[in-house]
């Protein structure tokens, strides 16, 4: 860690950079900058290329050349220059608008048409297009790699302990016996449901002006169908046009990306506490390393901090994505520049998804199931049985079924002598009292085994 880090307030950007460190490009200031160049170079070389307007003739490739490399090329230097810009005229978008006018003026064919970097734009129309590329980028870059990852080691792990049978517990008492497997299993159908409709959900855009209704391209070329020409620049972009906005894009499909988000993070955190639940039944043991240490006092202990880290990170990234999915969608009339400064916190609360996915990533990878403890809950609670026998005695009509057994078992410790004795004198057919003194705890787990092979 360099001595810079240890100054940063956000641990994000000091402690924990280097496990971010891909949404940096993305979602810093210079990113935000880069993209913002992105569209304004994008959208001048769409008005040449359109042959629609006699002032802007289609670039030579020369220029075309030009334009791409002021993307391509975009540097840590020239994002400071945009920001010199912008310490003096005291407006962000503008300031890349003069900073591209800096970088073509050398070029007589593009230095004519200056006028028409930012043709028609209002800054909203530069900062919705640069935002919705953020969080594209960012899904296709880091989000959904990091999902794919953290879903195939869940995957591993259930497969192997696909048929490990275990104890459950239902309101903290034993319960009809799972495995291992299937628990795990259900985390991942449900994480898999949410991926998809993060996965699948539009990013909307637009460019039409400061009020939504292309009043100024209109006034200056009306004969020209301007929907057409932003919705095929949008879709150029990647986005979704959205032709009903007031000065801004409403922010609706921001809140549903990382309301979706939120849902993956809290199946996670349901996961974290059962595993730190079954870490303290001594269900699973963590795997160790001879260096590190897990107490400062107590020698003994290999503490789950990975799953308690990621919880940690996962509410920190919802109390963020809560509000963020709560303010932005809400504006006064046609703008207002409260979502502005919400909107430049959305890496930091995407970046504490990762970090946690992280966490969880590295605590599954230490999981080891106890077989031996495992075991031993089973064959120590025969009881749950009793649901078994209920069950078929009501297939045979025998009275009371469910009253007897919880007569016979409730509050109490079963063990096999008894539950068999119990069995014997019940007026079932023989073979069908046989298959109930062959059924054990551990073999009391339904297709549960099937279900973790499936997935």
């Amino acid at each position: 860690m360099d001595t810079a880090s240890l100054m940063a307030i956000s641990p994000l950007d000091g402690r924990y950079q280097e496990k971010v460190a891909d949404l940096r490009p993305i979602f810093s200031e210079f990113g935000l900058i880069h993209f913002r160049v992105l569209v304004e170079v994008r959208w001048l070389q769409t008005l040449a290329a359109s042959g629609k307007l006699a002032e802007v003739p289609a670039l030579s490739d020369h220029a075309n050349q030009i334009l791409d490399d002021i993307i391509s090329d975009f540097s840590a230097q020239d994002a400071a220059r945009v920001k010199n810009i912008e310490s003096t005229i005291n407006h962000d978008v503008k300031a890349v608008e003069y900073f591209i006018k800096e970088k073509t003026e050398g070029n007589k064919e593009l230095a004519a048409i200056s006028e028409f970097i930012h043709f028609g734009c209002t800054s909203e129309d530069i900062n919705n297009l640069a935002y919705g590329l953020m969080l594209q980028t960012a899904r296709q870059q880091c989000i959904l790699p990091a999902l794919d990852n953290l879903i195939g080691l869940l995957n591993t792990f259930v497969h192997e302990h696909a048929t490990l049978a275990m104890l459950s517990r239902t309101h903290g008492q034993s319960a009809t016996p799972t495995t291992v497997g299937k628990e795990v299993a259900n985390t991942i159908a449900r994480l898999k449901r949410q991926i998809h409709t993060f996965s699948h959900t539009p990013i909307l855009g637009k460019l039409n002006g400061a009020t939504g209704s292309f009043n100024a391209l209109l006034v200056a070329y009306p004969d020209i169908n301007w929907r057409e020409v932003s919705e095929k620049f949008v879709g150029s972009l990647g986005l979704t046009f959205n032709p009903y906005t007031t000065q801004i894009e409403p922010h609706d499909c921001i809140a549903e990306y990382l309301s979706a988000l939120a849902r993956i993070n809290t199946i996670l955190i349901d996961f974290n506490r059962d595993a730190w639940g079954y870490i303290s039944l001594n269900y699973f043991n963590q795997k160790t390393l001879a260096h590190e240490v897990g107490s400062s006092t107590m020698p003994h202990k290999v503490n789950p901090i990975d799953f308690e880290n990621s919880e940690g990170n996962l509410g920190l990234a919802n109390a963020l994505f809560e509000h963020l999915s709560a303010k932005l969608p809400i504006s006064r009339w046609q703008r207002d520049l409260s979502d502005s400064t919400v909107l430049r916190n959305m890496g930091t609360a995407i970046g504490y998804t990762l970090l946690a996915w992280q966490s969880a990533c590295k605590g599954i990878l230490k999981l080891e199931p106890n077989h031996a403890v495992i075991q031993t809950d089973l064959d120590q609670h025969w009881e749950v049985l009793g649901e078994a026998i209920q069950t078929v005695m009501r297939r045979y009509k025998l009275p009371e079924p469910y009253e007897t057994l919880k007569a016979f078992t409730r509050g109490k410790r079963i063990d096999k002598t008894m539950l068999h004795e119990f069995i014997k004198q019940l007026a079932l057919p023989e073979p069908v009292k046989l298959q109930l003194l062959a059924l054990t705890p551990d073999t009391y787990i339904g297709n549960a085994a099937d279900l973790a092979k499936e997935i």
